[in-house]
């Protein structure tokens, strides 16, 4: 199995990115014996993957980063970089490659400290591998002083180092640094190559995954865990039971709160899993006493630690949300292609007569405010709004139509 295996429904990027690894192979070849560089390679030091979540825009910079350091004999022969199972490939893909950096945050920024230390690595030699490679999968997270950290690096960069950079738009990244990248536009796989992969790579029953691909619409990652996991289809169950529930203030309030409480269990429950275990190794490190008393300087990085879980919850919370109204946008696009007699599939097939009642009751004109109510939700919580009252004005809007 290559390491293009998990591209799905990317023929393009796959093209680009097999070519650009070919290129990337013949620029070491020239170095090596001292001959002249091709010309016209389509091997660069810096890319930039968009695409709209779920489209696997950090799976392909994933796979190439292991193609740019596949040993495979294969190569000399004319095979396509990217083997999937040399020892350059695997390691690639595991996360364990001594020159591959693969960098995604669980906080809601990426701040100039950070930056700086990727900075720095970028600067080194390959140690290992063929190519340096620095893999930032939420690129649309830099902060503006962090942004203007990295175009330094992205400017200048050494000579064996590729930078790839990942985000959902071109205009989520500076405008500087996205002059200075190969751009390369993912675009969201068809539902049936989803259901493909989910049947073949997870042993998907063929029914539950064209299921759980048309509910998430192509979104691979969130199609497999609704495919495989009891609990998020008893949560998108109860979060598509929304516009049913809001016939009166006291119901707007209510979905309103339990949508919140909701998101809050999810961030409670990765605090459970993970804010323990990382507590207790720090301590440990930092020579905590049997009796837990902790040794004298060391209050500064456990604040630290406190402070970073929060900001960890603060967007576990905030992405529990996302998807809860994505999911809401999703029904009522569903409620608009019924209203004007659309053929395409509906999303949300499993729960017709929800979908009919609303329609019926409703016109497109009302449909179409309540998904405005929606995205304007959305931007509410982009600027910090708290998230109750953002949402009770959403349910209350979804309420008037």
């Amino acid at each position: 199995m290559t390491v293009w295996e998990d591209l799905v429904g990317q023929d393009r990027v796959h093209a680009a990115l097999s070519a650009a690894a070919r290129d990337a192979d013949a620029l070491v070849t020239a170095d090596a014996s001292g001959t002249p560089p091709p010309e016209a390679s389509k091997m660069t030091h810096a890319w930039l993957f968009t695409g709209p979540p779920g489209s696997g825009r950090s799976t392909a910079a994933r796979a190439f980063a292991a193609a740019l350091q596949c040993v495979s004999p294969d190569r000399a022969l004319g095979g396509e970089p990217g083997c999937g199972f040399c020892d350059g490939c695997h390691t690639s893909l595991i996360g364990t490659h001594a020159d591959v950096e693969v960098i995604r945050t669980d906080l809601l920024s990426i701040g100039v400290k950070e930056t700086r230390e990727l900075v720095r690595r970028a600067q080194l030699s390959p140690a290992v591998g063929r190519w340096q490679v620095i893999v930032l999968e939420d690129a649309d997270r830099l902060t503006e002083g962090a942004g203007n950290v990295l175009l330094k690096a992205v400017e200048e960069p050494a000579p064996r180092t590729v930078w790839l950079l990942c985000a959902p738009s071109l205009e989520d990244v500076l405008p500087t640094i996205r002059s200075r990248c190969r751009h390369l536009t993912l675009r969201t796989p068809p539902v049936e190559a989803v259901a493909d992969v989910l049947i073949r790579r997870d042993g998907i029953e063929p029914e539950a995954a064209h299921a759980a691909a048309r509910a998430t619409q192509g979104h691979i990652g969130r199609a497999r865990r609704l495919a495989t996991d009891e609990r998020a289809r008893a949560r998108r169950a109860a979060v598509l039971k929304l516009p049913l529930r809001v016939d009166d203030m006291g119901g707007c309030l209510k979905a309103a709160q339990e949508l919140i409480d909701s998101a809050t269990e999810d961030a409670k429950q990765v605090a459970e899993d993970v804010d323990a275990k990382e507590t207790e190794d720090m301590k440990a490190a930092l020579g905590a006493s049997a009796g837990g008393r902790m040794p004298r300087g060391t209050a500064g990085v456990m604040k630290e630690l406190a402070d970073r879980q929060k900001r960890r919850s603060t967007r576990t919370q905030r992405d529990s949300l996302d998807l809860a109204l994505t999911e809401l946008t999703g029904f009522y696009r569903d409620v608009l292609a019924l209203q004007f007699g659309s053929r395409i599939a509906l999303a949300n097939g499993d729960i017709q007569d929800a979908l009919d009642r609303v329609a019926r009751a409703s016109t497109p004109e009302r449909t179409l405010r309540r998904i405005e109510a929606i995205a304007a939700c959305r931007e509410a919580l982009d600027r910090n709004v708290a998230p109750l009252l953002a949402v009770e004005a959403m349910a209350v809007s979804l309420r008037a139509g």
